[in-house]
């Protein structure tokens, strides 16, 4: 069985698209899709670029029992051809990703995470927490879980 690739994304990598690698890559291990998946992270941005997540991010994390790591990098055109799915934070990152995509298949890779919240309204976006309090960590985390769950789903549900 072939593995989906899918990478996060957001602005910076130290936030939103750590917390959906380190959350998908920990339900992963629980669940019983029968799917094969290899998940990374990434900005648009490069100010974090090799930086830790940020310690809000994985206070978080570790008090749901769930271990994020990693340094931050930043997406590149390249990565497009690595990744099946490349799964944008908020409009702003989905639009950056769109324009450097190199091609139109590139460009449909590109969905927006909260497409897969089942309790998402019309505003799609994961909130960046980064200028906040913990309680927007503990916002993006619950967004982030549910999306990644059903996520899991419609992997599951794809051609190989």
């Amino acid at each position: 069985m072939t593995a989906t690739r899918v990478c996060f994304v957001c602005l910076g990598n130290i936030c939103r698209s750590p917390t959906a690698e380190a959350v998908m890559a920990h339900r992963l291990q629980f669940a019983d899709a029968g799917v094969e998946v290899e998940v990374e992270s990434a900005g648009t941005g490069s100010w974090h670029v090799g930086h830790p997540p940020d310690e809000r991010a994985r206070e978080e994390a570790s008090r749901r029992g769930v271990a994020m790591g990693g340094t931050a990098r930043q997406f590149e055109a390249d990565d497009f051809a690595r990744f099946d799915l490349v799964m944008a934070m908020d409009s702003d990152n989905a639009a950056a990703l769109r324009a450097l995509a190199p091609d139109d298949d590139a460009r449909a890779k590109v969905h927006l995470l909260r497409e897969f919240d089942p309790e998402a309204d019309d505003n799609l976006d994961v909130p960046d927490p980064y200028f906040g309090g913990q309680e927007g960590f503990a916002d993006v985390f619950e967004m982030v879980d549910r999306s990644v769950l059903a996520l899991i789903g419609h992997i599951a549900t794809m051609p190989r």
